[in-house]
């Protein structure tokens, strides 16, 4: 009854996921073959795959629980239990197991949910429920619990009692055993008579169970020697219990599986005035443990790695586990064109989650890039937020967090290193002597790599022994042929340095006169860091990689330069999405960190889709664009909108009254140079004026096609009529709402207003669309940015540009989308020319391709991949304890 029972409940579950194949793991350390083929047979008719890992007997405990930390990592495996000699069910063994796997409920955690009565909770031990299942109408009735000590006699005694029995427990050499025999109705004998203890003691009519741990293999004669007595043993009984107990443990595996409700404690906030430093307020706030944050958010254990404290990696293997939970709103911060000081759009993305999740209830996920060591060292310093809307640890955030940036970098400069060795090699060696080298003899043998197998075939040769090959075929494998001029991946490096960006390599005598020059990039440049943040696969976008322009075949990928696969395993933890939170508690994902100048500006996809997964269908996912409007938001829509496929719900536009009045004709803004007084005092002139910027901005989402809420980031010197203008031209100019922000002071509190238009305006209809159509030439793409977002008048291609745009387009990717890499302080390509500038000619130096990435990248004008260091860097004021060890001075 019981496996037939639980064969027709699994097979529902197999029914409603045909994937499903539980498994149960059974630990054995002893000779018995009857328990484990009894095991085998009852796991077969109700379905289950059981795997038994018999240890030698005599193993020790050690050796037990080693094992248990195995399986319990094993995703395959559902279910675990023990079937081991007396001796070793010790605490430290029954406590090793996951709760969630032990299908014998004999661990702590099982057995205090028992007790305390949370039934549906736990999972009864087998023995228990066979006992239970044999004995009727208890209620009244005397228990005699004899030899079952330690879980299996608790839980025994746990369920007997709330049966209505009246339960004792002795064991054998007990001097009152007799007495309480005379006196029992039922006898319960946990482990193996003692020859000397007489079974006349035993009443007549006693019920006796035999539940010993071994139950089947034992011979009991108390029925034989009392014809009064009736006499059960639990024997297989217990194990159909186990295949019961697996079954309802793949069920509640299922249920784990699925979407999770939030139980999120968020973090208070007691706000100072005047507001402290970002670093003091970062370090006055104690964050949660990254495990216990992911668990609030609806993580399984296995789908986070951690790293320290308050930093997680999440697997990707939880886009498979939600793939059929709707997505949650999708909101991009984007922002006016900036002072160099910024305006504060990370803030504001940070202070719009604190005022959703902790203030509104409303599940919400921030999406940030990885910022990069140049900035934090150079200008702008971190990117974390500030004030009181903060990422935390904020110098964990700000400085190499999971790493994932220098392993892009040690990515990207392997393939720049193999390029340049590749040239060297094939111009220095025979077709032959390359060939012996490429594939060696080995113990005897020669083979290709799975690689040069992959290379192979796109060449069209289809051998797989390395003798059969011709010489003509030979020269085809070894030979690619680079042009070193033609050549566009670079070497990179996370930190501000002109002196890089004109250098000549190859001076080595050892390098035999080949020299070239060229230039380096900052680790955030549109190579690897954008692939990264616009890819779902890694592997696919690098065979996809573009590197060099062959002369004699085509372009030379990853795969032609046998380097696909060390580049993954070097990106093999950089593919994965970090988990941080803010100064309120609420989930913050940290992932890739593109410039939005040089590069599209966003971070990645996956962030993006797994959080959109884990806020739920009325939650919200809050992610920046960098820079202004024109810059990272036009990116946002043109290139990451198509690699994900997602649609943005609203575009929140930061606008500060100082940016405002810079673009009205305010004196320069300058990085470390006091404000002037312009920028401090009353002037709703300058703020009118300068409200073209915002206007255009406005008009520029417009485009595109979905609702935008001003947000005005206030600051301690802005005029109550200042705010107020700014908002009410910002309304008149078609925004669905302006609202001013305090959330820098505040926190979350100060963003609530700015929360709620969020939420109306996400509700309002969405007509979004692209700004232009791929098919269109890669020429109209670059113009129809320049007229429509710009404001140019027109577009001029320098020679070397068009020669590139030609040989893309030849090569098959003129239906890329556009990545313009431009001045970030300017509409225009002239930074010096604020507001809304008109009626110039945009010119494009050179053009360039990030395959991998998925687009094609223009550079305006005399823009810079590689940013420089300015007179006075941040990295005069940073610094480390050195008795603390705390980092002082960012920012």
């Amino acid at each position: 009854k019981i496996t037939e029972n639980a064969k027709k409940s699994l097979a529902s579950l197999k029914r409603e996921n045909p994937q499903l194949e539980p498994t149960l793991a059974i630990i054995q350390a002893h000779n018995d073959r009857l328990i484990q083929e009894t095991n085998k047979k009852f796991a077969k008719e109700v379905g289950l795959r059981v795997i038994h890992i018999c240890l030698p007997e005599g193993s020790s405990k050690d050796e037990i629980v080693n094992e248990i930390l195995r399986l319990n990592e094993d995703p395959n495996v559902q279910g675990l239990a023990l079937d081991l000699p007396e001796s070793l069910y010790s605490s430290k063994v029954l406590n090793a197991v996951k709760p969630e796997k032990d299908v014998d409920g004999l661990c702590d955690v099982n057995l205090g949910r028992l007790v305390r009565g949370d039934v549906l909770d736990c999972l009864v031990p087998p023995t228990v429920c066979a006992v239970m299942e044999l004995l009727e109408d208890l209620g009244g009735k005397t228990v005699l619990v004899v030899g079952a000590g330690g879980a299996v006699g608790a839980a025994l005694q746990c369920m007997l009692q709330r049966e209505g029995a009246a339960t004792l427990s002795c064991q054998w050499r007990a001097p009152q055993l007799q007495t309480k025999l005379h006196h029992t109705d039922v006898v319960v004998v946990g482990s193996t008579k003692p020859g000397d203890v007489p079974v006349s003691w035993i009443k007549p009519g006693t019920i006796i169970i035999s539940c010993s741990r071994d139950l089947l293999s034992e011979k009991h004669n108390y029925g034989q020697q009392n014809n009064h007595a009736t006499e059960n043993a639990v024997g297989s009984l217990a194990i159909a219990m186990r295949m019961q107990n697996m079954v309802k443990n793949t069920e509640r595996w299922i249920q784990s599986q699925q979407y999770r409700k939030w139980d999120l404690r968020c973090l208070k906030l007691q706000p100072l005035s005047p507001v402290p430093s970002d670093i003091e307020i970062s370090r006055a706030q104690s964050p949660k443990a990254v495990d216990v944050l992911a668990k609030e958010i609806g993580l399984l254990t296995d789908e986070i790695e951690i790293y320290g404290q308050t930093k997680a990696k999440v697997r990707l293997s939880l886009l498979e586990r939600l793939k059929d939970q709707p997505d949650g709103k999708y909101v991009l911060v984007a922002g006016i064109t900036p002072t160099p000081l910024g305006e504060g759009k990370s803030t504001v993305t940070i202070g719009l989650v604190q005022a959703l999740t902790a203030h509104l209830n409303i599940n919400s996920f921030a999406c940030l890039r990885q910022p990069s060591q140049g900035p934090t060292f150079g200008v702008k310093g971190g990117a974390a937020g500030g004030g009181y809307a903060q990422v935390i640890p904020m110098e964990e955030f700000n400085l190499h967090l999971t790493g994932d940036i220098h392993a892009i970098t040690a990515a990207n400069n392997l393939l720049a290193a193999a390029i340049d060795a590749r040239i060297l090699h094939e111009n220095t060696q025979s077709d032959k002597a390359l060939y012996n080298r490429l594939v060696p003899v080995v113990n005897g043998m020669r083979g290709f790599s799975a690689i040069q197998l992959a290379r192979l075939r796109r060449l069209g040769i289809n051998k797989t022994d390395p003798g059969t090959l011709t010489e003509e075929e030979i020269s085809k494998f070894v030979r690619l042929d680079i042009d070193p001029s033609t050549i566009t991946w670079q070497r990179v490096v996370d930190t501000n340095d002109r002196f890089l960006r004109k250098i000549t390599v190859g001076q080595a005598n050892t390098e035999k006169g080949f020299v070239r020059q060229y230039y380096m990039t900052g680790a955030l440049d549109p190579a690897i860091e954008s692939m990264l943040a616009l890819q779902l696969r890694l592997l696919s976008a690098l065979h996809r990689c573009i590197k060099v322009i062959r002369v004699k075949i085509a372009p030379a990928t990853t795969v032609f330069c046998a380097l696909t696969g060390a580049l993954a395993v070097l990106m093999k933890d950089a593919i994965k999405p970090t988990l941080m939170q803010t100064l309120e508690g609420t989930p913050v994902f940290v992932h890739a960190g593109p410039f939005a100048n040089i590069a599209h500006g966003n971070s990645s996809v996956l962030a993006d889709k797994i959080a959109l997964k884990l806020v739920g269908e009325k939650g919200f996912v809050v992610t920046e664009a960098g820079f202004g409007a024109d810059i990272g938001m036009e990116k946002f829509f043109n290139i990451k909108c198509r690699a994900s496929g997602l649609v943005p719900s609203v575009v929140v536009l930061v606008a500060t009254v100082r940016a405002l009045k810079m673009h009205g004709g305010g004196p320069n803004v300058t990085a470390g140079a006091p404000l002037k007084k312009e920028y401090t005092e009353e002037n709703l002139q300058l703020v009118a004026d300068g409200c073209c910027n915002l206007q255009k901005q406005i008009q520029i989402t417009q485009l595109f096609g979905v609702p935008v809420v001003v947000a005005l980031n206030v600051f301690k010197t802005d005029s109550p009529a200042e705010v107020d203008l700014v908002c009410k031209i910002a309304k008149q100019s078609g925004a669905f709402d302006a609202v001013p922000c305090n959330h820098w002071s505040a926190g979350g509190r100060g963003a609530v207003k700015l929360a709620q238009a969020v939420e109306e305006a996400a509700n309002q209809k969405n007509s979004f669309k692209y700004l232009y159509s791929l098919e269109l030439p890669i020429v109209e793409k670059i113009r129809i940015i320049a007229q429509k977002v710009y404001g140019a008048q027109d577009i001029e291609l320098s020679p070397t540009a068009q020669s590139q745009v030609d040989c893309y387009t030849r090569q098959g990717f003129g239906n890329l989308p556009i990545c313009m890499a431009k001045t970030h302080l300017s509409l225009s390509h002239q930074p010096e020319r604020k507001g809304v500038p008109t009626g110039f000619i945009l010119p494009i130096s050179d053009v360039r391709a990030s395959i991998g990435a998925g687009f094609i990248y223009p550079l305006v004008g005399t823009m810079s991949t590689m940013p420089g260091l300015p007179t006075r860097p941040c990295f005069y004021d940073i610094d480390l304890d050195p008795v603390t060890e705390q980092v002082k001075g960012l920012f």
